[in-house]
């Protein structure tokens, strides 16, 4: 489902979502606004558009699912944060879900059999669905596993690209030198007249080092999945058993000065001309993990999260409300599965570029 064509098909749904979010973005030009609130709907809705097929919320947060289904966008959102929330509250959640799910399962069921041999897979619930009617497959897929999938794909790619993305525009917003660094790249690179696509990233090193150093100095988790030890080894002079649950701390990690200069400071130049990358072969940055338990959608995540800070920082320039001094500025951190800022990052956005680009 990760493979690279596939991924790449799905770039449409991508560029939309991005001219949408940008325009809505310049109507709120001038005004404070709660930035993870923003990109949350952006991913959020870009995430249910490859998973199942279809938009099926708006703006308004009275967009529904259908006329058999009471679910708006807004809803939805609350639910993918309880699900990170207490075990107390999974059986309740449980049921708002089963709601969403039956209806969207049943939607692309529906769909499938009336197109028959037509039927062309639009999304990663479609693809689901072939797998589980698939009649010799390696592993059988039951209808729970693939509502597990669908909750999974939906969460895991929503909520931790937001976070990443606000927790690097929280960091520059600090260093306006840094905006300065990559504004100019980005003119240079794309320049006034278009927004920012996703074959002009490798042409911009520095937005690569913001990200690589966001993700080392705020990783979207504390801990990796856990591991399990297959044999008896010694790790940095400790004795490991086999069979013993291991817990790779990358936040640690990324703040360790055995491992990294001034590790406290966000200094993303420290990537520039660096070969280090988030892809898993290099040890002291692990943002999505490493081997055969390594994060299945992490390109794509790299893409949206950098083609929304890269439009992000070519789109609009960025300040604190009046009352709010860079310097006052607090980079706490929350306490949970996730590590999102303590206080939502609020801030004021002007319009950079020529504004018939921000319309829709």
């Amino acid at each position: 489902m990760f493979s690279a064509k596939r991924i790449e098909s799905f770039e449409y749904i991508r560029v939309e979502e991005m001219h949408t979010f940008v325009s809505r973005l310049f109507g709120l030009s001038g005004k404070p606004v709660v930035l993870v609130k923003q990109l949350t709907h952006l991913t959020l809705t870009i995430m249910i558009r490859m998973v199942l097929g279809n938009k099926y919320f708006g703006v308004s947060g009275d967009d529904r699912l259908g006329s058999d289904s009471k679910m708006s966008v807004q809803e939805l959102q609350e639910m993918i944060d309880e699900f990170y929330g207490y075990v107390k509250r999974m059986k309740a959640l449980k049921k708002k879900l089963d709601q969403f799910h039956d209806h969207v399962l049943d939607e692309h069921k529906r769909r499938k059999e009336e197109l028959d041999k037509d039927f062309v897979a639009q999304g990663f619930v479609d693809l689901l669905l072939q797998l589980a009617d698939d009649p010799d497959p390696d592993v059988k897929l039951t209808s729970d596993a693939v509502r597990g999938f669908t909750q999974d794909l939906i969460s895991g790619g929503t909520d931790s690209s937001a976070r990443t993305v606000e927790w690097a525009i929280s960091e520059l917003i600090k260093e306006p030198q840094l905006i300065r660094q990559a504004t100019e790249e980005l003119d240079k690179v794309v320049g006034k007249e278009r927004w920012v696509e996703e074959t002009d990233i490798p042409r911009l090193p520095f937005l690569e080092a913001i990200m690589k150093e966001t993700m080392r100095i705020h990783p979207v988790g504390v801990l990796l999945a856990p591991r399990l030890a297959m044999q008896d080894c010694n790790v940095a002079g400790y004795d490991i058993r086999k069979g013993t649950r291991v817990f790779v701390n990358i936040w640690s990690m990324g703040r360790d000065p055995y491992l990294w200069e001034r590790p406290e400071e966000f200094h993303p130049e420290r990537f520039v001309g660096s070969n280090i990358n988030v892809k898993g072969t290099d040890f002291e940055l692990l943002p999505f993990g490493a081997g055969r338990r390594m994060c299945p959608g992490y390109s794509l995540g790299l893409k949206m999260i950098q083609l929304s800070l890269a439009n992000l920082l070519h789109g609009f320039n960025w300040k604190l409300p009046d009352s709010t001094k860079a310097e006052d500025l607090s980079m706490e951190e929350a306490f949970g599965m996730i590590t999102p800022r303590k206080f939502p990052l609020v801030a004021v956005m002007e319009p950079r570029l020529p504004h018939h680009l921000y319309k829709l």
